[in-house]
């Protein structure tokens, strides 16, 4: 296995998608997505999470690589990261919605615990 999945997208495409789910995950707390892709977005979301914690100026900068909204990351050091000082992973929870109308794919919330 790859790693990752593919979610039917090419790569630059699905780079970007992913990096704006994360982005808006950090941003709102919880977003209403399928589960494939909030399975990836979490993944993501807990390595982001984790560099945060460290609140070095590396940490920092290697989340701007991956954020590119200052605001979010200075959020994700500043209120996120902290809550979970005491926490070893397990920052994101998905919770079933059942399946969406038109495609029968199944949706649900992404949020951070």
């Amino acid at each position: 296995m790859n790693g990752y999945k593919k979610l039917g997208r090419n790569s630059a495409h699905r780079k970007s998608m992913l990096r704006n789910l994360v982005t808006d995950l950090l941003r709102e707390g919880r977003i209403t997505t399928t589960q494939m892709r909030a399975k990836e977005t979490g993944r993501k979301a807990e390595k982001l999470i984790t560099l945060a914690k460290k609140g070095d100026l590396h940490s920092r900068r290697q989340v701007l690589e991956y954020v590119y909204d200052e605001d979010v990351v200075t959020k994700l050091f500043d209120e996120i990261a902290p809550g979970y000082e005491d926490r070893n992973g397990g920052y994101t929870r998905i919770l079933k919605l059942g399946p969406r109308d038109g495609d029968n794919a199944e949706v649900v919330y992404l949020e951070l615990v």
